[in-house]
């Protein structure tokens, strides 16, 4: 069946979520109030670096099922408006700004009249805090014929359109469970994911509140595994240990997995960092704060990460004034020009603080970059030309050219052959042997003995587990 659907808010996941859901055979509207990307999305260009975003955006305009507005009134008589609107951390604190989320709901609320006596379902996808969807629902619950559900996403950058039609779990958040009414509501949505439900994707029906501590709790988890291993390097670096060897072994225990165990920089984006200190706050504000206290360490512990990189800096070039350095990577993960809350730049940021003279190279990044770290550092798009005269290196985001550099021709480039890997995925013995001074947070600096061999069936499994890693950041959903 085919249905109207709005989509309020044009962001990463606005417009990843609009576009994708043509596919699924819609007809769609995306709002927001930003003009500028309303023209970008309706003339068909992706106002950001996305695999497969743009074809599929092109595809709906073509077809004549996608188009964009700024204007309320256009969306009035969608049966199904999503919300997806961005709740960034709070300038006053580790809670989550709702103001763009509310604005909208009330926005929506004087149109949705226009449908009075029709069937209207509200579905909210942003990450929020538990609690905000049955306030929201109390703005609308006025209005004829209207429902509220929650239903959150799970994207990861650089793969958002393959999640958001394929994903491995729908999540429905109502007011009631067993409520006649949310009956009602969950075939509805049912409906604008008929698709993705005949191949038999798990779909869970919940409250409001766990529906919407589903997503904060992911993320929670997956920050935590990440800082868990960085801090586990943290010791390998204290005692001499090779931290790759450790997430190897504890990896293949099917009860922990080996993904998000590759330690490195940390974790950044629009995700993980805003989301877990939300969660901190939410839990305060429930009364429940010291269950949540953990999360404290787990940011600290990644904000540490990001200040080693410049005492490896330091260990290695001495004092920093004055001396070359290229940072390979802005965006805060590969396959992605997102720049917030980037370990790339916060290092950057720091190595300039420093007195060093930066220059930073990125595929995709750069514009989002550029005004970050103010004039004083240089942003080259070209990586050979990045790394002509640099005295050190530094690989902060592991886009695949960056993992595929050559040491030897590299080494021809630089005036010093030193490497400081922040994301442990260059090989340091081939570098050594090249003749680069190679430092990687949590493994051993010098050339290793030899170990006895992993049995080459557990070897493969583990290797494949290891390069299956979204390497030490997030993913799920920017909203």
């Amino acid at each position: 069946m085919t249905l109207t659907l709005s989509v309020i808010g044009t962001g990463y996941l606005g417009a990843v979520h609009a576009a994708s859901m043509t596919e699924l055979g819609h007809d769609v509207i995306g709002l927001d109030v930003d003009a500028a990307r309303i023209a970008a999305l309706q003339e068909g260009r992706a106002p950001f670096h996305e695999p497969g975003f743009e074809e599929v955006l092109q595809r709906g305009l073509e077809s004549g099922r996608l188009r964009f507005t700024t204007d309320y009134a256009e969306i009035a008589r969608a049966d199904v408006h999503f919300l997806g609107l961005g709740t960034p951390q709070r300038a006053d604190g580790f809670g989550a700004d709702l103001s763009h989320l509310e604005a909208a709901v009330d926005a929506l609320a004087e149109v949705l009249p226009a449908r009075a006596g029709a069937r209207t379902l509200v579905v909210g996808k942003s990450t929020v805090p538990a609690g905000t969807a049955r306030r929201l629902a109390a703005r609308l619950e006025a209005i004829e014929g209207m429902q509220l559900m929650w239903n959150p996403e799970f994207l990861r950058e650089g793969f958002a359109v393959r999640d958001t039609l394929s994903p491995d779990r729908l999540v429905y958040g109502v007011h009631d469970p067993v409520a006649p009414d949310a009956e009602q509501a969950v075939a509805m949505l049912d409906e604008v994911y008929a698709r993705i439900l005949e191949r038999e994707t798990p779909r869970l029906v919940m409250g409001y509140e766990a529906a919407e501590l589903v997503k904060v709790s992911a993320n929670a988890f997956l920050a935590t595994k990440i800082s868990f291993i960085n801090a586990v390097s943290e010791m390998c670096e204290a005692t001499g240990a090779d931290v790759t060897d450790v997430a190897r072994a504890i990896g293949m225990d099917d009860r922990i997995g080996s993904k998000f165990l590759r330690a490195g920089v940390g974790f950044g984006g629009g995700c993980l960092p805003k989301d877990i200190r939300a969660f901190m706050a939410s839990a305060e504000e429930h009364g429940v704060a010291e269950s949540l206290g953990f999360l404290r360490e787990v940011d600290a512990v990644n904000g540490r990460r990001r200040a080693r990189v410049v005492d490896l800096a330091s260990e290695m070039l001495g004092d920093l004034d004055g001396r070359r350095i290229t940072v390979l990577g802005a965006a805060f993960k590969p396959d992605s020009d997102d720049v917030r809350d980037s370990p790339a730049l916060d290092v950057a940021g720091r190595l300039l603080a420093a007195g060093a003279q930066v220059t930073v190279t990125d595929p995709a990044a750069l514009e989002n970059a550029r005004g970050r770290l103010g004039d004083l550092v240089e942003l080259e798009q070209d990586t050979a030309v990045a790394l002509r005269g640099a005295e050190l290196t530094v690989l902060l985001t592991e886009w695949s050219e960056y993992r595929e550099l050559d040491p030897t021709s590299a080494s021809s480039l630089v005036a010093e052959p030193r490497m400081i890997d922040g994301r442990n995925v260059l090989e340091p013995q081939q570098w050594r042997e090249a003749g680069w001074e190679i430092r990687s947070l949590g493994r051993a600096n010098t050339v290793p003995a030899p170990r006895v061999a992993v049995p080459d069936a557990a070897a493969v499994s583990a290797e494949a587990d290891l390069a299956d890693v979204d390497p030490a950041v997030v993913q799920p959903a920017l909203v």
